[in-house]
């Protein structure tokens, strides 16, 4: 406890993100190729010649070209410079996107798995790198939850911003945006002299995942990512449905409550973030870790039994926040506890969470597809309790 309180303050968020300035533009550019296609997603199926439902399937084959490349390339993360890694993750969203554009399907169908691999490898990246700026501290944890911040404000905020421009070049020109400033950070990237920190263990590949085997608490963290990103992915796969079938809401209706649902997500990750990792806090982030999907668990099931609106409103806010504050506490735990090895560790947890997506949408749908909306909660409750468990494991590991 004495060494708790003796570590330095973190940084505050303004300072942190001036510092971050390259990390975190890089880290939001990389949701912005999926942004745009999900948002011109009938347009670009028209340009194309294909039906909505066959192109719109290309980002789960991103999903899977994430998962495959991601969990490859994670024991690598520690042993090569993160910044030539986040160029390489960079030039592929710049390829991707230049793809993209030309609107043929073969090209869209290259452009969703290079999408998915340089993300996989730029994500993971972005945050160890924003973590090795400020050593091994509560402000190592802070930096990289801002990472995490910053995407999920641009997951927010991207629809919107980029509807404006492309009334003036069309959605290919939005691609094309996203090329040149993708190519121009990885320039930025490639040509710095001095990395930020490059830590190479002398280790080899498998080595590197027996040793993150062996830290406290990892697999449990990492079982708690892909069980938790399930549990919500599943819950926004169907949440349209759910708001239409239930409260006959409109698309254009339905919009503003994914803007609180992604407004309240943004400020969970960003002040759990700052909660976790402030010094000499008596709030430790497993017992938050443990707190966040104890709300969540009996918020989701709520959600699907909620009698009226502003009941399902209010459980959709407090299910956004739940899910970012169990979100930061992951990445701030590995961050603080693999060491060297938090660059692999955030690596396989981006895989895993790209895993999580495919099953939690999956599974949503058979829940739903069985017993209708109760069967969709008894899904998401089974594997928020599972990543409770997980999380339980992570707080009597360290409280041992």
């Amino acid at each position: 406890m004495t060494e708790v309180m003796t570590l330095p303050p973190v940084p505050g968020d303004l300072r942190m993100a001036r510092t971050l300035g390259p990390v975190l533009l890089a880290a939001a550019v990389g949701l912005l190729p999926f942004t745009v296609f999900s948002t011109f997603l009938v347009p670009i199926a028209e340009e194309a010649g294909s039906g909505v439902a066959a192109l719109g399937s290309l980002r789960g084959l991103g999903g899977l070209a994430a998962l495959a490349v991601g969990a490859a390339m994670a024991p690598l993360l520690d042993r090569l410079p993160k910044q030539h890694l986040a160029a390489a993750g960079l030039a592929l969203l710049g390829v991707s996107s230049v793809l993209g554009a030309t609107g043929h399907f073969l090209a869209l169908v290259a452009f969703a798995v290079l999408v998915g691999a340089g993300t996989s490898v730029l994500s993971p990246a972005m945050a160890a790198m924003a973590a090795d700026r400020f050593g091994d501290g509560p402000a190592a944890g802070r930096a990289a939850t801002l990472v995490t911040a910053t995407q999920s404000l641009t997951a927010m905020l991207a629809a919107p911003l980029i509807a404006v421009p492309a009334l003036l070049w069309g959605w290919q020109g939005n691609l094309l945006a996203v090329a040149v400033i993708s190519f121009a950070l990885a320039a930025v990237f490639f040509l710095r002299r001095r990395p930020v920190v490059v830590v190479r263990p002398r280790i080899g590949y498998l080595e590197t995942l027996r040793a993150l085997g062996s830290v406290a608490g990892a697999v449990p963290l990492l079982a708690v990512a892909l069980l938790r990103t399930g549990a919500f992915m599943g819950y926004l796969s169907y949440l349209a449905a759910y708001y239409d079938e239930r409260f006959s809401l409109s698309p254009g209706v339905f919009a503003l409550v994914w803007t609180l649902s992604g407004g309240s997500y943004f400020v969970g990750n960003l002040l759990a973030g700052r909660v976790a990792n402030a010094a000499g806090s008596w709030i430790r982030p497993e017992r938050v870790l443990v707190g966040g999907l104890v709300v969540a668990l009996g918020a989701v099931v709520g959600f699907y039994f909620a009698p009226v609106l502003p009941v399902a409103l209010a459980l959709t806010v407090v299910l956004a926040a739940s899910h970012a504050t169990v979100a930061a506490c992951v990445t701030t735990l590995l961050v603080r506890r693999c060491g060297e090895l938090r660059g692999a560790a955030l690596g396989i947890s981006a895989a895993g969470m790209s895993l999580g997506v495919f099953v939690g949408s999956a599974l949503g749908g058979l829940g739903l597809g069985f017993a209708g909306y109760p069967g969709a909660a008894v899904v998401m409750g089974v594997l928020t309790v599972a990543a409770l468990a997980a999380a339980v494991r992570v707080h009597s590991v360290t409280s041992v």
